[in-house]
């Protein structure tokens, strides 16, 4: 190993690039590290200068990486992760894991799951501690991908487009019809797709991305042969179940989203003709360095029991259906 350069080169300046390339500019960035705009600047400088290759496109507002500071932020959030990670080895030899772990889930599994975890955690492991970061789908894998959080709980669909990201299952579980009370749809349960599709469907999704992708709800009208006429797209539960209540169309959603969403004023029916479901992980990525604060977080969660989802489970929190299914 060739350490002649590397004195050349100081941890900070390395840690104000990768802030301002991740905040967005130079005054986030400074609040983020709590350091003055001009130091951050300063050092950001130094090390343009040392390297001879501007890092920011400074005439934009806000800033954006050259192609040579997106070349060269991948080293440097390896860098300072490796730092981590010495960090890390340096306390496991006294025996104690130590470090914050920034996780991302959706909504529905961040009710259900993360209290237990920070539970089991405080017990197992009192020197570390996670944060949370809640978003939808596709925001987590971007998270994860640029390495703004360690580890994310997602469904497997849609299928993630980054080859770097590894993931271990947690738990499966069915799509339910959600509907108002009194709606045709509730006397025949289970209720078949091509009765669902006559309905406006109210699904999850994110209709904002410009190239959509697959999810549960898609992919079980895609497999039956069905194209519904879907009104709304939703990633929160309250939002869907608000939705159906005022009439607005008739839902289809994974079951734990309805567990953990106030179904008071819907009904919850069981979905015919598909056998689709909802596969949940814990997602990684593989070219990151391992950290023992990241392993025992990402395997208490692999421990933790998932929800109990049949869907008499599922209707059991709507008040209007419990008895029937």
């Amino acid at each position: 190993m060739d350490l002649s350069s590397a004195h050349n080169y100081r941890l900070d300046w390395i840690a104000s690039f990768v802030a301002v390339a991740h905040n967005g500019g130079f005054s986030a960035a400074a609040k983020a590290l709590y350091r003055s705009q001009p130091r951050v600047s300063s050092h950001v400088g130094e090390l343009e200068h040392v390297l001879g290759a501007r890092l920011f496109d400074r005439s934009v507002q806000p800033v954006t990486l050259t192609p040579e500071g997106r070349a060269l932020l991948p080293h440097a959030e390896e860098i300072l992760s490796r730092l981590d990670v010495f960090s890390e080895v340096a306390a496991g030899a006294a025996g104690v894991v130590r470090g914050e772990v920034r996780l991302g889930m959706y909504p529905s599994a961040a009710a259900f799951l993360y209290p237990a975890l920070v539970r089991r955690l405080r017990q197992a492991a009192p020197t570390v501690r996670t944060t949370l970061f809640e978003g939808p789908t596709l925001s987590l894998e971007s998270q994860l991908s640029a390495g703004d959080i360690d580890l994310a709980l997602r469904p497997v669909l849609p299928l993630a487009r980054d080859d770097r990201l590894l993931n271990a299952r947690l738990w499966s579980e069915p799509l339910v019809v959600v509907v108002p009370p009194g709606h045709r749809l509730a006397a025949e349960a289970p209720v078949p797709l091509r009765e669902v599709a006559s309905y406006p469907l109210i699904t999850i999704g994110e209709p904002s991305e410009d190239t959509p992708r697959q999810f549960e709800t898609n992919l079980a009208f895609a497999e039956a042969g069905i194209r519904p006429r879907i009104a709304f797209q939703t990633n929160q539960p309250q939002t869907l179940a608000s939705l159906v209540r005022g009439g607005m169309g008739v839902g289809v959603t994974n079951a734990l989203a309805m567990m953990t969403a106030n179904c008071a004023g819907v009904e919850l029916l069981p979905l015919a003709s598909t056998s689709v479901q909802r596969h949940v992980a814990v997602w990684w990525r593989a070219d990151r360095a391992t950290s023992a604060a990241v392993t025992l977080v990402r395997d208490l969660i692999t421990s933790l029991p998932g929800p109990r989802l049949t869907i008499s489970d599922a209707a059991e929190r709507s008040p209007v259906r419990a008895a029937a299914l």
